[in-house]
C-alpha cells in the first residue's frame, strides 16, 4: 500500500479562515485517530494496520489490529498499548499479546471504542449487536450498546447501557465527564465520573448532530459532523450550537486535536456512506487524513 503525503486544498465554510489541506492520502477506511509521542497514530481498518503519521506527512506501519472494523488504541499510563476487537488486549514490552481484562460478561459481541483517562481507567464501547444486523437496528430504534470500564487494579464491569450505536468518547481533564457519541440517535451524551470510574447523571451535550470520532478542546467545545448525512466537520458547543463548520464533501469519521500545542485538528475521512461493501471501501482507497490549525488546543482523553 502506499500512502501519499500531499498539501491540496479543500473547500472550507466557516466563520474564521482556517483552510485544511491533505496530509496522507491511499488509506482504506481510517478511524479512531489518536496523537501520541509526537505522531498522529489510527487505525486503517480493512488492512489491520496501525499506522502512525507526523506533521510532515511521514507515515509508518507501526503495529497491527484485528479483522474486521470497529477496532481502535490506546496507551495505559505505563507506555503499554492496548487494542480493542474480539477482545480488549494489551501489547508487552516483548511485543506479545495478552488479554488485558475479561469483558465478556459485559458483552460477548466485541468492543470498539477506548480511552484512558489521566487515572488510568480505561473505558471501551461495545454496539452490542453483529454487524451485519446494522440496518435493522438502525431502523428499529433499539439501543442495545455499553460502556464497559476496566479500573487500573483490574476489576471489569459495565457503566452504562441503552447506548444506540455508541462511538467516539472523550473526558474532561479533570477526569470529572465522559461525552459518547451516539452515532445512531444523532446525539452526543454526557455522563459524570464518580470517584469509582462509575457513570452516573446521563444527560444529552448536543443534539441533532452526526457524531463518530469526536476530541475536545480547551474552550469546552467538540469537534464532529454537525448532522447526519453532512460532509462536514464541525467545531459544537455544549448545548448544539455550531461554532464553526468545515465542509470536506465527504463523510469525516473521526477527528483528533494534536501537534506540539496540540492546535492540529485532524479529520479522518473516505468516501463511504455505509450503503456501500465495504470491500470496494478498502479497493478503491478513498481515505484521507486532513489537517487544519485548530482555533484552540486539544484537552482531555484520548
Amino acid at each position: 500500500m502506499s500512502l501519499r503525503p500531499l498539501a491540496r486544498l479543500y473547500g472550507y465554510m466557516s466563520k474564521g479562515t482556517m483552510q485544511p489541506r491533505v496530509l496522507l492520502d491511499g488509506l482504506a477506511m481510517p478511524e479512531s485517530p489518536r496523537w501520541h509521542q509526537g505522531r498522529l497514530w489510527f487505525s486503517n481498518w480493512g488492512t489491520r494496520q496501525i499506522v502512525a503519521v507526523d506533521l510532515d506527512g511521514n507515515s509508518e506501519v507501526v503495529g497491527e489490529g484485528p479483522d474486521g472494523l470497529g477496532w481502535a488504541t490506546n496507551w495505559l499510563p505505563d507506555g503499554q498499548m492496548l487494542i480493542t476487537g474480539p477482545e480488549l488486549i494489551r501489547v508487552e514490552r516483548d511485543g506479545s499479546r495478552v488479554r488485558h481484562a475479561d469483558l465478556s460478561h459485559v458483552s460477548p459481541l466485541g468492543w470498539s471504542e477506548i480511552t484512558v483517562d489521566g487515572r488510568g481507567n480505561v473505558y471501551v464501547n461495545t454496539i452490542n449487536f453483529d454487524f451485519a444486523e446494522f440496518n435493522e437496528v438502525l431502523t428499529s430504534g433499539k439501543a442495545p450498546g455499553k460502556i464497559a470500564l476496566v479500573t487500573p487494579d483490574g476489576e471489569a464491569r459495565e457503566v452504562a447501557n441503552e447506548l444506540a450505536f455508541p462511538n467516539g468518547m472523550v473526558i474532561t481533564p479533570d477526569n470529572k465527564t465522559l461525552v459518547v457519541a451516539e452515532s445512531f440517535a444523532a446525539r452526543l451524551t454526557a455522563f459524570d465520573i464518580a470517584d469509582d470510574g462509575s457513570l452516573s447523571n446521563r444527560r444529552v451535550w448536543a443534539d441533532g448532530v452526526g457524531p463518530d470520532g469526536i476530541c475536545l478542546d480547551a474552550d469546552g467545545c467538540i469537534w464532529a459532523s454537525s448532522a447526519n448525512m453532512a460532509n462536514d466537520c464541525a467545531r459544537i458547543r455544549e448545548g448544539g450550537e455550531v461554532l464553526e463548520r468545515i465542509d470536506l464533501g465527504r463523510p469525516c469519521f473521526a477527528t483528533m486535536l494534536g501537534g506540539p500545542d496540540r492546535r492540529t485538528l485532524f479529520m479522518l475521512t473516505a468516501d463511504w456512506r455505509g450503503t456501500e461493501s465495504i470491500e470496494n471501501v478498502i479497493k478503491t482507497r478513498t481515505g484521507e487524513v486532513l489537517v487544519v490549525d485548530a482555533p484552540a488546543p486539544g484537552v482531555g482523553w484520548p
